[in-house]
C-alpha cells in the first residue's frame, strides 16, 4: 500500500514545509504550522491555446449592476452589485457581516427574483429565526445549509440565482483535498471554486470571511487576490456604529465608505454620519476637539478626545483607540520640541468617538489642539472645526479638498474653522476662517 505523504501549511500566509517547524519563515508567526496529507496533482485534459486579441478589438459591454435598496452599500461597491462578480466580506465575530448579507439577500430577492444564501455554519432554521428579525420574509429568498462546495456549485447552476451568498469560506470543504475545512488548501480550492462560478454563470457571490485576532482575514492571502472586491466590516462591537470599507475594487473606487448603526431589527443606514458621530460631544470639555477627515468622496466630521494626567509610572502611558499610536507618539514629540509643552511625565490618551478609525494626516492638529487642551485644562470653543497635518517642524501643512471639508463643517453648524494655508477654496458664508502655519500660532489662538 502506497504511504500517504503529508505537508506543513503554515495556517496564515500558506508557506509549506517539509517539516514541522515552530515558527514560520515567511510570515514569523509561532505554531501555525498544521500537518496536512498531500493531495496528487490531476491531470487536466489540454486545450487549445487561445489567440491574443487586439485591445482595440475587445468589446466592452455595459456593466450589469445590481441596485441593493441599500445606499451604504452601494456606495461602496461603486453603485451596486455587479454580475458575475466575487466580493469577499470579513470582519469580527457579531460585527454584522450575517445581518448585512441576509438583508442584502432578501431586499435583491424582492427586485431580481431567486437568491441563494448558503449557510455552512447554521441550520435552515437557525437562518430562518435570524431572518424574521430582520424582516427578511422575500419569497425568492432560498436558504440551504450545505457544506460541500461541489454541492453548492451544483444547486447554484441549476437555480441561476442572481445572488449567492456563502457563509462561511472556513466551514465548506472539496472532497478532493485531503484536509480538514478551514485549512490554507480547502480556503484556497473552495473560494477558486466560488470564483470560477461567478464567471462561468454571471452569478454575483458573497463569501464570508473569518478575521484572525491581529483583525486580517483568516486564510492565505491568495483569496483576497482571487475575488473581485473585500470589504471589511469595522468598528467596535460594543458601539451601534459600524464602519463598512472597502479594500479592494475591481469596479469601484477602494476609498468609500458605508456607515451603519446596529438595532433590534438589523443594520439601518446612517445617512449624516456627521451628526450621529457629534450627537454626544460634551459642552465645553478640555481635551474635545472636532476635526474633519474625508473618506472617498464624504467628509466627515468627528470628536478626537484626549485625556493628559500625571503618570505614576517611571515610564509614562501613550495608548490610542481610532488613531496610529505612532503618530500619537510622533505628535507629541513636535509638542514637546516645537511648541515647549512637557509630556515626559503625564499619561496620554486619545481616542475618536463612535469606533471610527481617522487614519488620514487631517487629523494630526486637532489631535495635537486636543492634547493641549487637556493639558492645560481649557476647553476649545465648541463651534470650531479644527483641520491640518503637522509636520516635524512644527509646521501645519494643506490637506487636499479644503473646500469640501469646511462646506461640511458649516452645514452643520460650525462658525469658525482652524485650518492650514489653502488652495484657493472658498469659505462658506457665516463661517470664519483662520489660518495657520505653525502648530505654535494654532495653540496661542485657542487660548
Amino acid at each position: 500500500m502506497e504511504r500517504t505523504r503529508t505537508r506543513y501549511v503554515c495556517q496564515t500566509c500558506g508557506h509549506e514545509s517539509a517539516k514541522w517547524l515552530g515558527r514560520c519563515p515567511s510570515c514569523g508567526e509561532w505554531n501555525t504550522l498544521i500537518e496536512e496529507a498531500e493531495t496528487p496533482p490531476g491531470r487536466a485534459a489540454r486545450r487549445p491555446p487561445a489567440e491574443p486579441i487586439s485591445v482595440a478589438d475587445v468589446a466592452t459591454p455595459p456593466e450589469r449592476r445590481l441596485a441593493t435598496g441599500i445606499g451604504e452599500l452601494d456606495r461602496v461597491l461603486g453603485g451596486g452589485v455587479v454580475a458575475g462578480s466575487a466580493v469577499l466580506v470579513g470582519g469580527d465575530p457579531g460585527i454584522g457581516k450575517s445581518t448585512l448579507l441576509l438583508q442584502l439577500a432578501d431586499r435583491l430577492a424582492r427586485t431580481e427574483g431567486r437568491v441563494l444564501y448558503v449557510s455552512a455554519e447554521e441550520s435552515v432554521r437557525q437562518t430562518k429565526l435570524r431572518a424574521e428579525r430582520l424582516g427578511a420574509a422575500a419569497p425568492g429568498l432560498l436558504l440551504l445549509a450545505e457544506n460541500d462546495v461541489d454541492v453548492i456549485v451544483e444547486t447554484a447552476t441549476r437555480l441561476r440565482p442572481a445572488l449567492l451568498v456563502v457563509d462561511s469560506i472556513q466551514t465548506v470543504y472539496r472532497r478532493d483535498v485531503a484536509s480538514a475545512p478551514g485549512s490554507v488548501a480547502q480556503v484556497r480550492e473552495c473560494a477558486g471554486t466560488l470564483v470560477r462560478l461567478a464567471k462561468d454563470e454571471a452569478i454575483a457571490v458573497f463569501i464570508v470571511g473569518h478575521v484572525t485576532k491581529e483583525g486580517v482575514l483568516a486564510g492565505p492571502r491568495v483569496m483576497e487576490h482571487l475575488v473581485d472586491t473585500v470589504l471589511a466590516f469595522e468598528g467596535d462591537r460594543h458601539h451601534a456604529y459600524r464602519i463598512l470599507r472597502g479594500s479592494k475594487n475591481r469596479f469601484g473606487s477602494t476609498n468609500e465608505i458605508g456607515v451603519f448603526e446596529m438595532g433590534t431589527a438589523g443594520l439601518v443606514e446612517v445617512p449624516n454620519p456627521s451628526a450621529a458621530f457629534l450627537a454626544e460631544r460634551p459642552a465645553a470639555a478640555p481635551g474635545s476637539a472636532v476635526v474633519c477627515a474625508v473618506e472617498g468622496t464624504r467628509p466627515l466630521l468627528v470628536e478626537v478626545q484626549a485625556l493628559v494626567s500625571p503618570t505614576h509610572f517611571g515610564m509614562p502611558r501613550r495608548t490610542a483607540a481610532g488613531v496610529d499610536a505612532n503618530r500619537l507618539l510622533l505628535l507629541l514629540a513636535v509638542l514637546e520640541r516645537r511648541a515647549g509643552l512637557q509630556f515626559a511625565s503625564q499619561d496620554a490618551y486619545v481616542s475618536v468617538a463612535g469606533g471610527i478609525t481617522v487614519e488620514e494626516p487631517a487629523a494630526d492638529l486637532g489631535i495635537a489642539v486636543a492634547l493641549a487642551s487637556s493639558l492645560r485644562n481649557r476647553p476649545i470653543a465648541p463651534d470650531t472645526v479644527i483641520i491640518g497635518e503637522i509636520g516635524l517642524a512644527g509646521e501645519v501643512r494643506a490637506v487636499p479638498q479644503l473646500g469640501k471639508r469646511l462646506a461640511e463643517a458649516a452645514r452643520l453648524g460650525f462658525a469658525r474653522a482652524l485650518v492650514p494655508r489653502g488652495d484657493g477654496d472658498g469659505t462658506p458664508g457665516g463661517m470664519e476662517r483662520i489660518v495657520v502655519t505653525q502648530l505654535g500660532d494654532a495653540l496661542r489662538l485657542l487660548g
